[in-house]
């Protein structure tokens, strides 16, 4: 497993993790960079996809674009938080 620089944005990220998907606190707590997330959470399906992205535009206040998206962003949890990371700038 691989570790994650633990701030600000990744309490958010974890907490929209949580408020969206409905995890518990020591699943989103045992979060790791390499942690996957579409394919390997059954709360992370295509519907909830949305909720999420929408989520974190509305916390972060950042625009995500469709064409931004892909499935490698949503591979793992350490992916989706270098992609805010940068989003935020």
């Amino acid at each position: 497993m691989s570790a994650v620089a633990n701030d600000d944005t990744d309490d958010r990220l974890r907490g929209i993790l949580r408020d969206v998907l409905g995890l518990s606190d020591e699943t989103v707590a045992g979060l790791e960079a390499d942690t996957g997330l579409f394919g390997a959470l059954p709360e992370l399906d295509s519907m909830a996809v949305a909720g999420l992205l929408t989520e974190i535009e509305d916390r972060f206040d950042i625009v995500i674009d469709d064409d931004e998206i892909d499935g490698e962003i949503l591979e793992s949890y350490g992916n989706l938080l270098n992609f805010v990371r940068a989003k935020l700038g």
